[in-house]
């Protein structure tokens, strides 16, 4: 069984008995919580294997195992359900699969439990069983008699998804959604503002997709280059399409996490609504949506307007998000306008704040506590340590683990995602034909031995890590063969990670996993990923340069990143 993420505990249910068989006649008896994991299995499995999975008749299920938990009658039926025993034993997302010659039975400590039991099902049934339709008559379809006991190691296992710098329609969106299920993963964070782009509707205040989600050039590349790609770039989701993305997520057990960047990355909201920059120290009714890349000056006033403004963008955004979690980014908020600008210094003043930092940290405040009246939890960038963190709030470590460490030792909650580590932006080999070299050579074996627990930590400390995430900046990812090429076959290894209890990271068998893989590529393939070969990009996943100019350079670091 060449499954990924590896689960916890695996063997054969009847040594040497042949499969059990799936056919037209397979019924799924979905119990109470499970109807939408039966939905799913119809509508994916169903689609790729031709079979319809009636609903069993037999409701109750008594007439599948007896007491003593043997098959007694009731055969050809894969059976969804919610069990205490399994949730004491295996915890709510954990699950055991059991296939013998009467039943598939998925026991979840959860719906998302049988969901995640239900994705391994799939991965037994082979490649053919991800694509749309099937893709030949008479095939059989057949699974091992096997049973799998697997639980998840963190409860967040992530993928961060930058849409500001480069748009993803909606539908590739729902697309990512369903990747990320097929491995596991729990939580999608949407990077939705930033300088080069405002991508969520807001009702109050129009002008911010109106203007802001719209830029008239992008640099093309690194931003050191000097190309340009001059059509005009932008889009955004109403909020509607907020809606039907968030369902599509919640199908899956799959939590969507909004981020809104303040008070830096923030130029797009400027240029649509100029009162909310430092006005006293700029011109902000001149400033457009950034074309470029990097760290912009032009952050947020701190001003009682922009704690209005925001407020009524948070209004908004918690009636589209369910999320416990609201991130605010915080991260590279350069201090130099706030530096010369007579509002800031008098707020600064006025709250009794020591510099700048503490500017910063009383903005967020401010936000935390807005955030936790509503019922709702504030999480943010490393750099919201800087000044003294709001209190409650968590962390996603991003510039190493040294953020997470801080932050877990005094008490808070932490999300890891070093950039030296899990950057997916970041190149993947160091060869001549990778497009668009960015950052340290991370390889899918530096990703299988990531570690998202650094060992300064106690086991009280370490318990503040909620988990861990990948993150996808795509300032040089215009589109979504760059996306897929970027992120697989690395998301593969981060989702074994993040979801299997591994030994330490020199002790982990990387062959196993290759093996593995071999069969995952498979699956990928039927996925219409555009992953990146193990041998080397194919000729169509060099970046192509505009008017022959030769656009590969990008900002490659040598040697091995630093382990701070």
């Amino acid at each position: 069984m060449d499954l990924i993420p590896d689960p916890r505990r695996a063997w054969p249910e009847q040594p040497g008995a042949g499969p059990f068989p799936l056919d037209s006649d397979t019924r799924i008896e979905a119990h109470p919580g499970t109807e939408g994991v039966a939905r799913w299995l119809r509508t994916a499995v169903g689609a790729a294997t031709g079979l319809p999975f009636a609903d069993s008749a037999d409701g109750g299920g008594a007439d599948v195992y007896g007491a003593d938990g043997g098959g007694v009658g009731g055969d050809n039926v894969i059976v969804l359900e919610i069990s205490d025993a399994v949730e004491r034993e295996l915890g709510p997302e954990g699950y055991r699969l059991t296939v013998d010659a009467y039943a598939i039975r998925v026991d979840g400590g959860s719906a998302a439990g049988v969901f995640w039991g239900a994705q391994t099902l799939r991965q037994l049934l082979g490649p053919d069983a991800y694509r749309r339709a099937p893709v030949g008559s008479g095939r059989e379809w057949t699974v091992p008699m096997t049973v799998i006991e697997d639980a998840p190691r963190f409860a967040w296992r992530g993928l961060m998804l930058d849409v500001a710098r480069h748009f993803m329609p909606k539908d590739g969106v729902l697309r990512y959604l369903d990747l990320l299920a097929a491995h596991k993963l729990n939580v999608f964070h949407f990077h939705l503002t930033d300088d080069q782009g405002w991508r969520v509707e807001i009702k109050r205040h129009p002008k911010l997709t109106e203007v802001g989600a719209w830029r008239s050039r992008t640099k093309w590349g690194h931003r050191a280059t000097e190309l340009w790609d001059e059509k005009p770039h932008g889009g955004y989701y109403t909020q509607d399409d907020i809606r039907e993305i968030v369902a599509y997520a919640a199908e899956r057990h799959i939590t969507v996490v909004p981020e809104i960047d303040i008070p830096g990355h923030s130029q797009a909201a400027i240029a649509a609504y100029p009162e909310l920059g430092n006005t006293d120290v700029v011109d902000t009714a001149s400033l457009a949506v950034w074309d470029t890349w990097g760290i912009n000056a032009n952050v947020l006033a701190p001003t009682d307007h922009t704690l209005r403004f925001y407020e009524d963008v948070f209004e908004e955004l918690l009636g589209l998000f369910p999320s416990t979690f609201i991130h605010v980014g915080g991260d590279e908020c350069l201090k130099d306008q706030w530096k010369e600008s007579p509002t800031a210094q008098a707020r600064i003043k006025e709250q009794g704040l020591a510099d700048e930092d503490g500017l910063q940290s009383w903005f967020i405040r401010h936000f935390d506590s807005w955030l936790t009246a509503r019922g709702r939890r504030l999480i943010g960038w490393d750099e919201i340590l800087e000044g003294g963190l709001a209190p409650g709030a968590a962390v996603s470590s991003w510039r190493g683990y040294r953020g997470g460490i801080a932050a877990a030792k005094a008490g808070h909650d932490v999300v890891m995602c070093p950039e030296q580590q899990v950057y997916l932006d970041h190149r993947q080999a160091a060869g001549e034909d990778e497009p668009m070299p960015i950052g340290y050579v991370r390889t899918l074996e530096d990703v299988y031995r990531f570690e998202p627990v650094p060992p300064q930590l106690s086991a009280a400390e370490a318990a503040h890590v909620l988990g861990t995430q990948v993150n996808v900046w795509t300032e040089v990812m215009q589109d979504s063969s760059r996306v897929d090429y970027q992120v697989f076959p690395r998301l593969a290894a981060f989702a074994e990670v993040a979801w299997s209890t591994l030994p330490a990271p020199a002790e982990r068998d990387f062959a196993d996993f290759e093996q593995r893989m071999a069969e995952h590529y498979g699956r990928l393939d039927a996925l219409g990923v555009g992953y990146r070969p193990p041998g080397g990009p194919l000729p169509w996943q060099r970046r192509p340069a505009p008017d022959g100019v030769d656009a590969s350079l990008g900002r490659p670091i040598e040697g091995a990143p630093p382990n701070v």
